[in-house]
């Protein structure tokens, strides 16, 4: 297998909303930079927009400004939020979704020309394209695409990111792509806890489950600063297909009722002392129900109009199909049936939770040369689709200012054979573990010690300490996996990077000692939320010469 040298001045790793949108930005600044996407699938169909999305979930109405947004954010996640980068994101929200609407997205509309509310942050659209749509527009573009190879590291000299390597599935060689600055956007991390859905359906989450956090991954072996890892998202979703309870919720006004018929969530909020706002307690009040003997929990749609139903069924269609289909057999039917929802496994994402890389508030990194934007930049929640998009904007525009004096370095020729054979290797050997075992052993240890499903997402200090344990002795067996074909090869690699992350999101969980975000981060040992000790970022910045994860407090005023 050969080894395959390229040139270019920006980089993007992953060909997801983010870096798709990046790479046009690029484009309309810069007519005559040079560009290559390197994404693992194919950007006609990759990342958390695969199968199509229904409604843009930050957008600013009018009557909305800016401070009302941010302090909505800041409501949601307890106190804890970069106020610099989420003001620099809605500030851009409304552009970025006009700019992609020429781009060809289709949103649904009012009579007199403005978008279509479905929530007082978020507008109908017809989505179901909206991946291919952002792919046109790339392919507009002169950037290269490299589809279907997987980023393994970055090109890093100690001082600053120089490119990155990467590995083509298909024709199996290893790449070497030098860059004067490189934006990573490749999505947060599913895979890491043991997923609702068993066997076949594993795959079936609510989270892309190719999004591995290899992202997250390269940054953490580099010695990036990471930030908020413990701020895991779970999602509330409709049981088995894994379909957004929002779109029942918020779009058909359906409410929430326990296996006895009762609209359960307003007890809860009397006793949360009426705080509804918290995309969490729906959550929280589900799960106490389960206990409780009052379960299974669902969304009462037995109240629907055929009309009703029939729109509902357009919105899924748009973003999940598979519910549509479940819904096809009589015994189903929404209208006859309540639907049932439950938990996900713990995800890590930067665009719901806030989970990823400590960025200044022009994208950088703390690493030179090295940029993030969408779900793999930490600091900024509830950015979703949108803000993906303007934070790609930013990064972009940042790079382009920064490469103006920087020039391409040749990277170590002893580094790129030593990382060619370190992702080659597992091809090469006889026997081993592999990507099924290692997936299974590390789901298990995440389950079970660092507050999975089976656990109810509840933390304590005794757990997660041997959940550190486990998985340093884990990534101690990395070393002997095994690899039958290319495509195990990925399986492999993916295994490594959440082994990785998963070591950095537990030493975050032990670390911030008391309960912030019910369910996202309980903690049974300090059950109160402590303001006075604990409003603050909780990083980390891994070592990797002594295998060490060096935890850091940033202020809220960073």
């Amino acid at each position: 297998m050969g080894i395959f040298h390229i040139d270019t001045d920006i980089l993007i790793v992953g060909g997801g909303a983010a870096g798709c949108f990046a790479a046009v930005e690029i484009y309309k600044k810069s007519p005559g930079c040079r560009v290559i996407i390197m994404e693992k699938a194919h950007i006609e169909r990759s990342g958390c927009l695969a199968m199509g999305l229904n409604a843009i979930n930050a957008y600013l109405h009018e009557g909305q400004t800016p401070d009302s947004y941010v302090a909505y954010v800041e409501r949601q996640f307890e106190g804890i939020i970069r106020k610099d980068l989420v003001y620099s994101i809605v500030r851009g929200l409304n552009d970025a979704v006009k700019d992609v609407e020429k781009m060809g997205l289709p949103i649904e509309k009012n009579e007199d020309g403005t978008y279509k509310m479905r929530g007082k942050r978020s507008i109908r659209i017809f989505g179901e394209r909206l991946k291919p749509i952002l792919a046109e527009a790339v392919q507009k573009t002169p950037a290269r695409v490299f589809n279907r190879v997987v980023a393994t590291n970055f090109i890093y000299d100690n001082t600053r990111v120089c490119g990155a390597f990467g590995f083509g599935i298909r024709d199996g060689i290893f790449y070497a792509i030098r860059a004067k600055a490189v934006i990573v956007a490749t999505g947060g991390a599913s895979g890491i806890y043991k997923p609702h859905n068993a066997g076949e359906a594993r795959h079936l989450l609510w989270y892309c489950p190719w999004n591995a956090g290899a992202g997250y991954a390269m940054g953490i072996r580099i010695g990036a600063e990471m930030t908020s890892f413990e701020n895991r998202f779970i999602a509330l979703r409709v049981k088995d297909v894994n379909a957004p309870t929002g779109t029942i919720a918020v779009g058909a006004r359906s409410k929430q009722i326990n296996a006895r018929g009762e609209d359960y969530l307003e007890q809860y909020y009397k006793h949360w002392g009426g705080n509804k706002c918290l995309t969490q307690h729906r959550l929280l009040a589900t799960i106490e129900e389960k206990k409780l003997g009052r379960g299974p929990c669902y969304l009462n749609t037995t109240t629907l109009t055929e009309e009703e139903e029939r729109r509902l069924k357009e919105d899924f269609l748009n973003m999940n199909p598979q519910i549509v289909l479940l819904w096809a057999t009589k015994e189903m039917n929404p209208r006859k049936k309540p639907v049932e929802i439950c938990g996900t496994e713990p995800f890590l994402v930067g665009g719901h939770c806030q989970a990823g890389y400590w960025i200044d508030k022009d994208r950088r990194t703390t690493i030179p040369g090295l940029y993030a934007a969408g779900e793999v930049a930490g600091g900024a929640p509830k950015k979703y689709v949108s803000g993906s998009w303007v934070e790609a904007r930013i990064a972009a525009t940042t790079a382009l200012e920064d490469i103006k004096e920087v020039h391409l370095v040749n990277p170590d020729e002893d580094a790129i054979r030593q990382e060619k054979t370190r992702v080659l290797q597992p091809l090469s050997r006889k026997t081993g573990i592999l990507p099924s075992e290692a997936r299974e052993r590390l789901q298990k240890i995440m389950d079970e010690y660092a507050g999975g499903i089976s656990m109810n997402y509840e933390l304590h200090e005794e757990r997660l300490l041997e959940a550190r344990r486990l998985l340093t002795c884990l990534k101690d067996r990395m070393k002997d996996m095994l690899a039958v074909d290319r495509y195990s090869l990925v399986e492999t690699l993916e295994c490594i990077d959440r082994v990785d992350v998963a070591r950095v999101l537990v030493e975050h969980l032990i670390y911030r000692k008391e309960t912030r975000w019910a369910c996202y981060q309980t903690r049974l040992d300090y059950p109160e939320k402590d303001n006075n000790r604990w409003l603050t970022f909780v990083n980390s910045v891994y070592n990797p010469k002594t295998d060490e994860t060096l935890m850091i407090e940033r202020p809220l005023c960073a």
